[in-house]
């Protein structure tokens, strides 16, 4: 039996890309979905020419047009949706509501896995306003999901090392701060963080496996589970200040 046919909604964007590489790498045949007014942006342009050189087809859709996303998904086995969930930047988790009833329409569609990947927003009730919303979203959509009994699997890889790590964890920063950090709690607060390339070679690898199906699937490697404090800082010292109840709004069960 040959290997699933893949389809990437999200296919230029910052794990989207990731996604496309590793399906290809991974042999299997590999399609993206692409909306027509992408012709006007030359850098996503340029990487889908290149993912067509590397052997992906394109195909081209939009969550305006729903028959557009039902012939899409008709010609595959597997979605896999990456469209952004960040609050601080363009939020857009509930659109994939119009993707389940095109996956529901078709009804060829042997796994669906939507735009998550962070942390489990099953285990995020207690989570703080702003970033509550990319949680409750999520929740909408597995809803969605489930009730239209489409095979399923959730990735979640907690913290993408690029936003995180870089930072120090500072939420909106992705450099470190020459001065001060906010260390969450006493500072000895683990964290999973994990390369955005392993999660998207981690979850082509699911795909197929019958093992993911219709499962949460969490990626932490030991050697990526660490706490915040220690180290010194860019250029020198800088000043670590524990942030709890007062920073944060009251604490945060773990």
């Amino acid at each position: 039996m040959g290997k699933s046919k893949v389809l990437v909604v999200g296919g230029t964007g910052y794990l989207g890309k990731r996604i496309v590489r590793a399906s290809l790498a991974n042999g299997h045949p590999t399609y993206v979905l692409h909306r027509r007014e992408i012709g006007v942006d030359i850098e996503k342009v340029q990487m889908l020419l290149s993912f067509k050189d590397q052997g992906a087809r394109l195909l081209e859709g939009s969550f305006s047009d729903h028959r557009s996303l039902v012939d899409a998904v008709s010609q595959v086995d597997v979605v896999v949706c990456t469209i952004s969930g960040v609050h601080i930047r363009s939020h857009q988790i509930l659109l994939q509501l119009k993707l389940v009833e095109a996956i529901k329409q078709a009804g060829n569609i042997k796994r669906f896995l939507p735009s998550e990947f962070g942390t489990d927003p099953a285990r995020m009730g207690h989570a703080l306003e702003p970033g509550r919303v990319t949680f409750d979203d999520k929740m909408v959509v597995r809803k969605a999901i489930e009730e239209a009994n489409i095979p399923f699997t959730y990735v979640s890889a907690n913290c993408f090392a690029g936003y995180f790590v870089g930072g120090l964890c500072q939420p909106g920063h992705i450099v470190p701060s020459r001065e001060s950090v906010c260390l969450h709690g006493d500072g000895n607060v683990k964290g999973i963080y994990v390369d955005e390339d392993d999660i998207a070679t981690y979850t082509i690898k699911m795909v197929d496996d019958p093992r993911t199906l219709n499962k949460t699937v969490y990626i932490r490697p030991p050697e990526n589970i660490l706490a915040e404090g220690g180290g010194g800082g860019v250029g020198g010292s800088h000043r670590e200040t524990a942030c709890q109840d007062e920073c944060l709004g009251g604490r945060i069960p773990v």
